[in-house]
Formats: C-alpha cells, structure tokens, sequence
C-alpha cells in the first residue's frame, strides 16, 4: 500500500509539475507581445497591400502595446514574402497580411511555390475586402468603357493592362473583363499594384484594374480617371463612377480579401490573442472611417471560419484560370 501510494504521489507530482509548466507557458504566451512585431507584406511599397498591412499595424500596436512594423518582400506574385513567413519562427512575431491572389491563386499557377497554403500558414482571420477601379491616366482619351472595349474591337492586342503580377487578382479581373466584352488586351505585370498604377499614370500602359483605397487619393487630384467600378455597388466615395454591371458588364464582380497569417505551429493562445485584437480593431470607429474614406470594407473573420472561405474563394479563381488558360511563362 505504501509503494501504491508513493507511485501516486509521484504521479500526481508530475501532474502538478506538469500543470505548472503549462500554466507558465500559457502566461507566456497570453503576455504576448513583448517585443516588435514584423507584418510581411508580399508586394511592393505603395499597393493595396501595404495600405492594408499598414492600417491593420497601427490599432495592433495601440491594443497589444509593442509596435507592428510592416516589412515589403516583393517578388514571384507575392510568392517571395509568402516564403519568408513559412519558414519564420512560429512565436507570433512574423506576421502575413496578404492578398487572395497568394492563398486562393497562386496554387493553381505555380508549380514550385516556395510555400504550401494549407501546410505552411494558420489563419489569423479576414481583414478586409475591396473592389477595383477601371482606370485610366487622367487625361487619357478613353472616357467611358464602351471608349475602351471599342478601340480594343477596332485594334486587338493593341491596349495593354497592368498588374501587380500574373496571377494577382487585378490580373485576372481584366481577364474576365475581357473574355465578358468579347476582346484581346495584353498583360503587362509588375512588382506589385502600386508600380502598375504609376504607369497608368506615366502613360507607360493605358489602364489598370486598381484596388480602391490605393486609387481614390489620385481619382481625387485627376492623376487617374475612373471608368467603373468592379464591385456590386458604385463606391460611396466616387458615386459618379458606374458599376462594371452599369456599364454594359454584367456579372464580374471582383475584389482584393486581405487575411492575416502566421506560421503553423504558433501557439494557439498567439492566435486567439491576435484575432480577437484584429476584431477590436475592425470594429473601432477610427479605423472603420478610414477604411470607409478608402472604400475598404472591413469584412473580418474568425480562424475558423477562414478554411471554408479560403476553398470557395479558391475554387472561384481556378475555374477563371482554366477558363482563360493562363499559364505562367
């Protein structure tokens, strides 16, 4: 009986030690952060997704008390800084704040990708979500899109479009513009949404698919012109620009969703803390009007809820990739 109860009582040493150790370790982690934060952005300086990544930064820092600094690695469609997180210490201080074209896109165009969405990534949550501009240089001849799609009947393969990588979701949106209208436009990638947006603005390429919020500051001093909007719905900020639908093109409603990741294997308390920050976040009004003043909807989402979303949104843009047979070169 004595030995029985000796064995017990070793055992139950070892819960309690063992419990202790857990206990620490959730503290450890419920106390995150304790020191800088990196956001990887994967496209470059100026496009959609530094904007998000920057706008998501600041009420993390205000709420978690240690700043969140947004890091661009651009490159391969945003497949470069996808990369990077993948292979980044899962401890919560390696953030991605990325497009559907990395998680929904990419998959169905890249072969050898330096990253696997659904191995390599725990969502955080959805962040936001917005629509594109059809736009032109300001001073550009095309003032309507039926200008447009009839100088692309009258001259196929003449007009070209910039985006911010084959495969981006402001790439295949001009593809299923085309395909709806009947014409041939010639795609032009860049590092990123920002770089094809300043061409549009240098005359170097006649128009781009630009995400709202990265567009409505130069809609507003007349460096770019608006033709329509991609969304379901004309955008409370420019309610003179029409809807694709409006515009003799029904049916294409295309959108940039930004979510948050860190790498499998953070600790679930990390995550938890992280996404409940993201939704306080989302929820304040300061951040809700500056996402309004940029035409940004802030969407929000659970880490539950995201892989549901992510097939769909998966599924979407492969059947547009099929459909259009696009191959990367």
């Amino acid at each position: 009986m004595t030995m029985l109860r000796r064995e017990f009582g070793l055992s139950a040493l070892g819960l309690v030690t063992g419990a202790a150790a857990g206990s620490r370790l959730a503290i450890a982690q419920t106390s995150y952060p304790t020191r800088t934060v990196t956001i990887v952005a994967p496209f470059a300086a100026g496009g959609s997704s530094d904007l998000v990544a920057r706008l998501i930064a600041q009420p993390l820092s205000t709420q978690l008390g240690q700043q969140f600094v947004v890091d661009n690695r651009a490159g391969a469609n945003g497949a470069v800084g996808c990369g990077l997180v993948a292979r980044a210490r899962p401890d919560g201080y390696t953030l991605l704040v990325t497009p559907n074209s990395t998680y929904a896109i990419n998959p169905h165009l890249y072969a050898n990708l330096p990253y696997n969405q659904e191995r390599d990534f725990a969502p955080i949550g959805l962040l936001v979500q917005n629509g594109f501009f059809l736009c032109v240089k300001g001073d550009s001849r095309f003032r309507t899109v039926a200008d447009l799609v009839a100088a692309a009947k009258a001259a196929p393969d003449t007009i070209s479009f910039g985006s911010g990588g084959i495969g981006s979701a402001n790439h295949l949106a001009p593809e299923m513009f085309a395909a709806a209208n009947g014409i041939k436009l010639q795609h032009v990638p860049y590092r990123g949404s920002g770089p094809a947006m300043q061409a549009v603005m240098t005359g170097e390429i006649p128009m781009s698919f630009v995400d709202t919020g990265v567009a409505l500051p130069f809609l507003r001093s007349g460096e770019l012109r608006a033709l329509a909007i991609s969304s379901e719905q004309r955008s409370t900020q420019a309610p003179d620009v029409p809807t694709l639908a409006e515009s003799g093109t029904p049916g294409l409603n295309a959108s940039s969703d930004f979510a948050m990741f860190a790498p499998t294997g953070t600790p679930e308390p990390i995550i938890r803390r992280l996404s409940q920050a993201v939704m306080e976040g989302l929820r304040a009004p300061e951040l809700r009007e500056r996402l309004q003043s940029l035409s940004i909807d802030p969407v929000g989402g659970t880490p539950e809820a995201f892989p549901a979303y992510m097939a769909a949104e998966s599924a979407k843009w492969r059947d547009v990739i099929r459909a259009r047979d696009i191959r990367v070169e």
